[in-house]
């Protein structure tokens, strides 16, 4: 069974998927731009749930171009049809083709089949110098997510405050902050407090 919190989860996975907001999405689909926004999704006192209409949904799914079996994939997590987003890692470098919570935004992605499930937010990011080995080399392809929960001796992706992006191992995780070890044996590892931390993600899967 669906719940209140499933449905406006999903609505927010088809807003990303569809590279822009929920507020985006609504006037894409030619509704008011409040129609997903969050004050729409209780009532006003705070205290009873209100949910979207099928009509509202249906428009959505269409100014997206998915239908309502891809919707609950997009709820569940697991994308329909095997298919991420991707792009050179070195590109992202450069352009910074992610929002501020580190998800895909802008045109120049492409969609690649993936063989096997992964949460609804992840993505791929290809390898293209040495500056990961010996780990990963040039053409491994990075799937990595958001969702995913990090633990330590997880390889990440993090994002400083400063634009600069890089992938380390988790040596440690506190509430002020994080451990980094590169992945050269040689350089020393590195302690980032979290406020300098843009966002995380976790490489979950690697193609090589």
């Amino acid at each position: 069974m669906l719940t209140h919190e499933d449905i406006w989860r999903g609505i927010d996975r088809l807003a990303r998927h569809a590279q822009t907001s929920p507020s985006g999405l609504a006037r894409r689909a030619g509704l008011d731009s409040t129609t997903f926004n969050p004050s729409k999704r209780v009532s006003s006192d705070g205290k009873k749930p209100r949910w979207p209409s099928t009509e509202s949904i249906a428009k959505a799914l269409a100014a997206a171009n998915l239908d309502f079996d891809d919707f609950a994939a997009l709820i569940s997590g697991q994308p329909r049809g095997g298919a991420l987003l991707s792009r050179a890692l070195a590109d992202s470098e450069a352009n910074n083709p992610f929002d501020a919570t580190g998800h895909p935004v802008g045109p120049d992605w492409e969609a690649i089949p993936f063989p096997g499930l992964a949460p609804g937010d992840a993505y791929a990011l290809t390898v293209q110098d040495d500056t990961m080995r010996p780990v990963y080399r040039p053409g491994d392809r990075l799937v990595v997510s958001h969702e995913a929960p990090t633990r330590v001796g997880d390889r990440v992706i993090i994002q400083r405050r400063d634009s600069t992006r890089a992938a380390w191992t988790l040596a440690e995780k506190t509430v002020q902050g994080v451990r980094l070890t590169p992945f050269d044996p040689l350089r020393p590892s590195i302690n980032l407090p979290l406020s300098q931390i843009a966002w995380m993600a976790r490489i979950i899967w690697v193609s090589q």
